[in-house]
C-alpha cells in the first residue's frame, strides 16, 4: 500500500523534469538564435558571450558550438579545448573530430591532428576527406607508401577526382613506382588538360 502512495509523488516528479526540460530546450533555441545572429554579423565574442552562462561541459552541442566560435574568434586554444571535450562526450561522432581539426592546424599540433584523421578513419574508413588530407601530410613528411593508401581510397570511390590521381601520381613518382605514376598523371590529365603539375611529373615518370 505504501507503494501505492508513493505513485502519485512519483508521476508529478516526472511530470515536473519533463515540464522543465521542455523549458530548458525552449531557452537554449532562443540562445543558439542570438548566437548565429551574432555570428552572421561577424560579432564572434558576442555570440560566444550568448551561450557562456548556459554552458554545460556534459554537452556535446554546446562545446561544438562554443569550439567552432572560439575557432572563428581566433582563439585557437580555448576552441581546441570545447572540441576535445565535445569528443568525449560523443567518442563515435566524426562531427566534433572535424571541427577539432581546424585549431589544431592553426596550431601546428601536426601529430594531434594525425591522430584524429586516424580516429575518423577507424570509424568511417572510406571518408574521403580524412583519406585524402592524411594522405598529404604522409606526402609533406616524405612516408611515400602511407600517402599512396590513403590517396587510393579516395580514387576508388571517386576514380575522376583530379586532386586523388594528382597526389598519387606524385606519391607513386617518389616512392620509385613510376609505371603507377604515368598511369594517375595520364588521369589526372583527362581531368585537367595541361595541368602544369601534371605534366611535369608525366616527363619525370618516363
Amino acid at each position: 500500500m505504501e507503494i501505492l502512495k508513493r505513485i502519485p509523488l512519483i508521476v508529478l516528479l516526472m511530470l515536473g523534469a519533463v515540464k522543465l526540460q521542455a523549458q530548458t530546450g525552449t531557452v537554449l533555441q532562443k540562445v543558439f538564435k542570438n548566437s548565429y545572429a551574432d555570428e552572421n554579423n561577424k560579432n564572434y565574442t558576442a555570440a560566444i558571450n550568448d551561450i557562456t552562462p548556459y554552458y554545460s561541459e556534459g554537452s556535446y552541442e554546446l562545446n561544438v558550438r562554443l569550439g567552432w566560435l572560439n575557432y572563428l574568434n581566433k582563439s585557437y586554444n580555448a576552441s581546441q579545448n570545447y572540441y576535445a571535450k565535445a569528443i568525449a562526450v560523443k567518442p563515435a561522432a566524426i562531427e566534433a573530430k572535424f571541427g577539432y581539426i581546424k585549431p589544431l592546424s592553426y596550431l601546428q599540433s601536426w601529430d594531434k591532428v594525425v591522430d584524429q584523421y586516424l580516429a575518423i578513419i577507424k570509424i568511417d574508413p572510406q571518408n574521403t576527406q580524412a583519406n585524402y588530407w592524411l594522405g598529404v601530410i604522409y606526402y609533406n613528411r616524405k612516408q611515400y607508401d602511407a600517402a599512396i593508401r590513403c590517396f587510393k581510397v579516395v580514387i576508388n570511390l571517386y576514380p575522376f577526382d583530379y586532386d586523388g590521381n594528382h597526389m598519387l601520381a606524385w606519391s607513386c613518382l617518389f616512392s620509385g613506382k613510376k609505371a603507377e605514376a604515368q598511369t594517375y598523371f595520364e588521369k589526372a590529365l583527362l581531368i585537367k588538360p595541361d595541368d602544369t603539375s601534371s605534366l611535369d611529373g608525366l616527363s619525370k615518370s618516363k
